[in-house]
C-alpha cells in the first residue's frame, strides 16, 4: 500500500529541503524526536525515536537520493511497518505559491499501522510549513 501527502509551502524548495533534513531545525521531522542520529548523505543512516500515543517508536533507514531543492528519498523501517523496509520519496516543485511538496511512502502494510502513516506525514508536512511560513 502507498500513502501520498501533498502540501504547498510558501518557501523556496531549497528552504524546504534544508528544514526537512536538518535534525536541529524546529519543525523538521527529526527535531522533536526523543533521540535522533541522522547522517545526511547518500547511503547515510538514520535512527530516531518518536513519542506517539504514550509510547516510543524507533525508526531506521538509509538515505537513497538527496538532490537539494528537488528530491529526497530514504528507506524507512519501524514497528508500524512490521520490520519491512519501505521507501519515502519527496519531490519538491516550484509553483506560483511557493513549493509543492509531494511525499509518497511506498510498500506500507495494508493495515491500520500502514494507513496511520498518512496522518503522521500530514502532521510532519504541516510542521515544516509552519516553520517556514512564520
Amino acid at each position: 500500500m502507498n500513502v501520498t501527502v501533498t502540501r504547498t509551502i510558501k518557501a523556496a524548495p531549497e528552504a524546504v529541503y534544508d528544514v526537512w533534513l536538518d535534525p536541529t531545525s524546529p519543525g523538521g521531522p527529526w527535531f522533536a524526536a526523543a533521540r535522533a542520529i541522522v547522517d545526511v548523505k547518500v547511503d547515510g543512516l538514520f535512527f530516531h525515536v518518536a513519542d506517539h500515543a504514550g509510547r516510543k517508536w524507533a525508526h531506521y533507514g538509509r538515505f537513497v537520493k538527496l538532490e537539494r531543492g528537488r528530491a529526497i528519498e530514504y528507506t524507512w523501517m519501524s514497528e508500524a511497518t512490521h520490520g519491512i523496509e519501505t521507501t519515502v520519496s519527496i519531490a519538491l516543485r516550484v509553483t506560483s505559491a511557493g513549493t509543492e511538496l509531494e511525499l509518497v511512502h511506498r510498500d506500507l502494510p495494508d493495515d491500520d499501522s500502514g494507513r496511520g502513516h498518512e496522518a503522521g506525514w500530514t502532521f510532519i508536512t504541516d510542521c515544516v510549513a509552519k516553520r517556514l511560513e512564520r
